[in-house]
């Protein structure tokens, strides 16, 4: 005759098999019904913004007009970021709590934006912002006339708008070459030779065609006139030097050579570096939001395979 279950504990039968023994879920196992933590809101939510948040203002410190009016300042809050991401290491190995997990996520990714942030904002403002900033603190010259003016006076200028009829002389070129090729042309006004030629066109790689005609600039645009100064150091050196093998070839003198991009508007070239650096802002903060994001989702992912939330 079968016995009712009801009828189990009555003879003295255990409820369940097994009586007596502790079943305790593995706490390595997350996804087991009734044992799934809760979601660290605040810390996924601050991993995934203070990072990047502190990745633009550093990027932006160093990269535009904070570090060229105040570099103590710039350099000052990057050193500020590098003990703040110290003091998160510190706090994740110091920390008291079973689960340190998010405490060093947020370390790492916070010395990620701050060594990003100093090489992004370092790339932008050598490459785009400084001459930019220069060039609004050094002056702009009208009807500058290569054959009566001398570079000695205009060692100030920033933007120089020739006088009509000047031209560059193509027959005059010169390159130099290094690793790249440094390309010059004196700026005259008149069929005459000058006493000295001060003010050179320049260049580089766009002189290496099979005629050596200098092809820098806006070179064949009838309506150039105006030339935007060369205040890149590391390429002066070169292009000095080329005009010095054309004082040489061509029996000519450069007392006080200055060098300058041959354009028609030379706001235009300032204008378009600012634009460059403003993209290359937005989109790297954008990138690294996205790693970031990316880095967070992996650590959800990662921390809920062992438990910590």
């Amino acid at each position: 005759m079968a016995v009712p279950y009801s009828t189990f504990t009555q003879q003295g039968l255990p409820e369940k098999p097994n009586a007596g023994l502790s079943y305790e879920h593995p706490s390595n196992v997350t996804w087991l019904p009734g044992k799934r933590r809760r979601l660290n809101g605040v810390a996924i939510i601050a991993n995934m913004f203070v990072p990047t948040a502190v990745f633009a203002t550093l990027f932006y410190v160093l990269g535009f007009h904070v570090r060229y009016q105040q570099p103590h300042l710039a350099w000052g809050l990057l050193l500020v970021g590098l003990i703040a991401t110290a003091i998160s290491f510190a706090v994740a190995r110091l920390s008291k709590k079973q689960q340190p997990m998010w405490y060093t996520f947020f370390a790492i990714m916070l010395g990620i934006a701050v060594f990003c942030s100093a090489i992004c904002g370092d790339y932008v403002f050598k490459r785009f912002m400084e001459a930019s900033l220069d060039f609004k603190n050094l002056n702009s010259y009208p009807a500058v006339n290569p054959a009566r003016q001398r570079g000695q006076q205009l060692m100030d200028a920033g933007r120089v708008y020739f006088s009509s009829g000047t031209k560059i002389d193509q027959k005059m070129s010169m390159g130099f070459q290094d690793y790249s090729e440094y390309c010059v042309a004196p700026i005259v006004n008149g069929a005459g030779q000058l006493a000295s030629y001060d003010f050179w066109a320049v260049g580089v790689d766009c002189c290496n065609n099979p005629d050596h005609e200098f092809r820098c600039g806006e070179y064949n645009n009838p309506h150039a006139a105006s030339g935007l100064r060369q205040l890149d150091e590391d390429k002066r050196k070169f292009f000095r030097l080329a005009v010095e093998q054309a004082e040489a070839a061509y029996g000519i003198k450069a007392s006080h050579p200055l060098f300058f991009t041959w354009t028609q508007d030379p706001l235009a070239i300032v204008a378009s570096q600012v634009d460059a650096a403003w993209k290359n802002f937005f989109m790297g903060i954008f990138c690294f939001f996205l790693l970031n994001l990316l880095g967070v989702g992996t650590a959800v992912l990662g921390f809920s395979r062992i438990g910590y939330f």
